[in-house]
């Protein structure tokens, strides 16, 4: 079976609370690890009422805590918004507490406004033109070789493992050159998809770190008992990135039943488009779809994303997934 991974937005549903939303987070860990998944990853959203994982190396220090040997990592931090050096000493203090497990996913978009422009106190758009050498500096001050001039402590010498994110070539690219694992986010943004992975298997140097080319590519997943059952779960996940496509985000909404159905045909087009990377049915329609997939990608791993209004469906689908695939 082709390994297996989590991508968690921490959403925090209609209703409830961000302390509810951390306590699912760290209780699908939990469930993560029982199935044998191999990573659990939180990703960096700042400013969203319905994202609960703007803090995501305390999320992730949560989420470590709460588990025992599933890998924990960010999916990703968004560099552009920090500064190396902070986020060396930030993962390698959860190194530190975590040893052997942690890792770094790195992106490049600054995904912000103004507003959040001037919250954070930096230009993020000529923060990202800087992004490559960031990542440099960033890796020395993880692995204590030049060019870094200063110790990070915690971080210089620790076991982090670092990943690039990307949705376009330049991250391909980048991640190629380096010598780092890709993983590419087909699950909202599947256009560059097939040429990427391309372009960063053609230009892949070795490194120390890794000898070969290492995908992984992200796919939302519900799995249910039935194929309807999937569709109305992840029907709440469709309300949310329709309202954001739209300009009205907010927490994620309860499911609702034939919800495609309701739509105009622009978003029901919308929904297919993103809907390419995702496996959503019975476990037999999951089976086949994950199998499509890694066929068309060759993808080493898949992450699974997929933001779902009862928590206890979300677990139910990560255990019925991993079925489906070992069946």
């Amino acid at each position: 079976m082709i390994p297996l991974s989590v991508l968690e937005l921490v959403s925090v549903r209609e209703g409830g609370t961000v302390g509810e939303a951390l306590r699912a987070a760290a209780s699908l860990a939990r469930c993560a690890e029982r199935h044998g998944y191999k990573r659990f990853w939180v990703a960096e959203h700042h400013a969203m009422e319905g994202i609960a994982g703007g803090a995501t190396s305390v999320v992730l220090a949560h989420i470590g805590n709460a588990t025992s040997t599933i890998r924990v990592g960010s999916g990703g931090i968004m560099l552009p918004n920090h500064n190396p050096f902070v986020i060396a000493e930030q993962f390698g203090t959860l190194d530190a507490l975590f040893p052997g497990r942690v890792d770094l996913g790195l992106g490049r978009a600054p995904g912000a406004g103004p507003e959040l422009q001037r919250a954070l106190r930096k230009n993020l758009h000529q923060a990202a033109e800087y992004f490559p050498q960031d990542v440099a500096d960033l890796r020395a001050l993880l692995t204590g070789e030049p060019p870094t001039t200063i110790r990070a402590t915690p971080g210089h010498g620790s076991n982090v493992e670092m990943w690039m994110l990307g949705s376009s070539l330049f991250g391909a690219d980048l991640a190629a050159k380096l010598g780092m694992p890709y993983a590419f986010a087909s699950h909202f943004a599947p256009d560059h998809l097939d040429a990427a992975l391309a372009l960063y298997r053609q230009r892949f140097q070795p490194s120390q770190w890794l000898e070969r080319p290492y995908v992984m590519a992200a796919m939302t997943v519900f799995a249910a008992e039935t194929d309807a059952e999937a569709e109305l779960i992840a029907s709440s996940q469709q309300q949310s990135f329709v309202r954001l496509r739209t300009g009205n985000p907010g927490k994620l909404p309860p499911p609702i039943a034939n919800y495609r159905d309701s739509l105009p045909v622009q978003a029901q087009a919308m929904l297919a488009h993103i809907g390419q990377a995702s496996a959503i049915g019975s476990p037999a329609t999951v089976r086949e779809a994950i199998g499509r997939f890694v066929e068309r990608t060759g993808a080493h791993e898949i992450i699974a994303s997929g933001a779902a209004y009862d928590a206890d469906a979300r677990e139910n689908s990560l255990a019925l997934t991993v079925e489906a695939l070992n069946g």
